[in-house]
């Protein structure tokens, strides 16, 4: 069965959405979700499991965005002030993400560098721009490239972590390609980016990464990082 089966037009589609959500808001949740956030957003007070289910009775009900509507209704989606529209934009993409195309990729980007807060960023990031990239490697290299040397750090962060769940097919060229530009950087959520995807990756090649940091000059923060996963190992089996 085709999944892409709405009969909302994009604006119908989110304001149904968005009142199915006023609907189950929670007030205190909210303010407390806001503050979480250093009330960057706005919220109706869903935790993410209920929002989830939420999301899902939706779907069952009014289908997911058509094709040509997809653009459209994440772009409105990410428009809204309640933060839990932008987390029911990517549960959207996520369920249609066999669909997309590399064309999407630039609607990820749009939904990055909007709004951009870690909490859509890692999630936007190596779901789905990595999903792609892994898909159409040729095609989107020039874009991720041009994420390394981007002025936005978030774009930044999300080059470096694109790959997190590629384990042995990661590509350690565009890994450092993405990373040495900006081991000197003082922005806290590109130090923890750079540790994150390293250590992500000693799951799969301890003697790379530790090598890698051995002959970078990485920030403290990003050693720690990078080093975690590693020293954990190393505790446990000097306790045997």
């Amino acid at each position: 069965m085709n999944p892409i089966s709405s009969r909302l037009a994009p604006r119908a589609y989110v304001r149904t959405l968005n009142e199915l959500f006023a609907r189950n808001a929670d007030p205190v949740r909210a303010a407390a979700m806001a503050a979480y956030m250093r009330n960057l957003f706005a919220f109706h007070g869903i935790m993410s499991t209920p929002r989830t289910e939420l999301t899902r009775s939706f779907v069952a009900e009014h289908g997911l965005p058509a094709a040509d509507d997809l653009d459209e209704v994440t772009r409105l989606l990410w428009m809204h002030d309640h933060r839990e529209l932008q987390y029911a934009a990517i549960d959207l993409l996520l369920r249609l993400r066999k669909h997309l195309t590399p064309r999407h990729l630039e609607l990820i980007e749009h939904c990055i560098t909007n709004k951009s807060w870690w909490d859509t960023v890692d999630a936007l990031a190596p779901r789905l721009a990595g999903w792609l990239y892994a898909s159409h490697t040729a095609e989107l290299a020039p874009d991720i490239e041009r994420w390394i040397r981007a002025e936005d750090f978030w774009l930044n962060r999300s080059a470096i972590i694109l790959q997190l769940g590629y384990k042995e097919r990661t590509d350690t060229s565009l890994l450092t390609r993405a990373i040495l530009p900006h081991i000197a950087s003082r922005e806290f959520f590109l130090q923890k980016a750079i540790g994150w995807a390293l250590r992500q990756y000693s799951y799969t090649d301890a003697d790379w990464v530790t090598d890698f940091v051995r002959t970078q000059t990485l920030a403290p923060l990003s050693t720690r990082e990078a080093l975690k996963a590693l020293k954990r190992s190393a505790e446990r089996t000097q306790r045997r």
